[in-house]
């Protein structure tokens, strides 16, 4: 457990500080109470914050509920996740702070938020084993210390990571789970550049094999930060991101945290 703790605490120094945008402090914006509970990671607040009052928990995944979704089936320990957010939040004054872009696409707050013991929520969640890590390039304020935390819950098999159902695949046996988020780990067999994308092949055949790919836009945010993409050959390294088939199974990486050095 130790030697775990220390690669992936290694792969954290390396690809989370190395570029200014990830180690931006929060910026805070607000108190507000949280009044309802929608789900593990999102909220309602008793009063709109810079625009909204309906907070999303930035930089992490719980697991989902169907929410009204037809033939959404919840995943497990959905409702733990969201049981565990009401304890934490429900009828307290919370400090919200931005990291990164300040509200997604449904007009939601993409917030971090602490109670008033200072107790940071993401952290606690991924403390506890009930969510992952789900970064963005335009969000990344804190993902190391998020990383951190998932890893240990991990080493402690606590809540989501004592199932298989949120287990880390391998590059061998990814195949299958389209259009899911997962957490992929293998060795890199071969590197390439095409056209400006990164490919990080994981087997013999690109075409059904398991491969990453960086946009040559994404691949100019790893190289600031200071990451040749094409040198991981040989190198064992973890993905986590929406696995979808393009030719075989594939992962887009869009930001350098979304990537992990596992061997060292």
């Amino acid at each position: 457990m130790k030697k775990t703790y220390l690669l992936i605490l290694a792969a954290c120094l390396l690809w989370g500080p190395g570029s200014r945008a990830a180690a931006e402090p929060l910026k805070t914006i607000g108190t507000a109470t949280a009044v309802s509970v929608t789900d593990g990671d999102t909220l309602i607040l008793d009063r709109t914050v810079e625009g909204s009052n309906e907070v999303r928990l930035v930089g992490i995944q719980a697991p989902k509920l169907p929410l009204g979704r037809k033939g959404f089936k919840a995943w497990p320990l959905a409702g733990a996740a969201k049981a565990e957010l009401e304890k934490l939040v429900l009828g307290k004054r919370l400090t919200l702070s931005f990291g990164g872009a300040p509200m997604d696409r449904h007009g939601r707050l993409l917030a971090h938020l602490h109670d008033e013991d200072g107790r940071w929520v993401q952290g606690e969640l991924l403390r506890l084993g009930l969510a992952r890590v789900y970064s963005f390039p335009d969000n990344r304020a804190r993902v190391a210390d998020m990383l951190k935390l998932e890893a240990e819950a991990r080493a402690q098999r606590r809540g989501i990571w004592a199932l298989r159902f949120y287990e880390v695949r391998t590059a061998e046996t990814v195949a299958g789970g389209f259009n899911t988020f997962q957490l992929v780990e293998g060795r890199v067999r071969d590197t390439a550049k095409v056209k400006g994308t990164v490919y990080l092949n994981f087997g013999a055949d690109w075409r059904s094999d398991f491969t990453i790919s960086v946009s040559s836009r994404a691949a100019r945010m790893f190289t600031k930060a200071g990451i040749d993409l094409l040198q991981l050959k040989g190198r064992i390294v973890r993905v986590r991101g929406w696995l979808k088939k393009r030719n075989g199974p594939m992962i887009e990486a869009t930001h350098p945290e979304q990537i992990e050095i596992t061997d060292g």
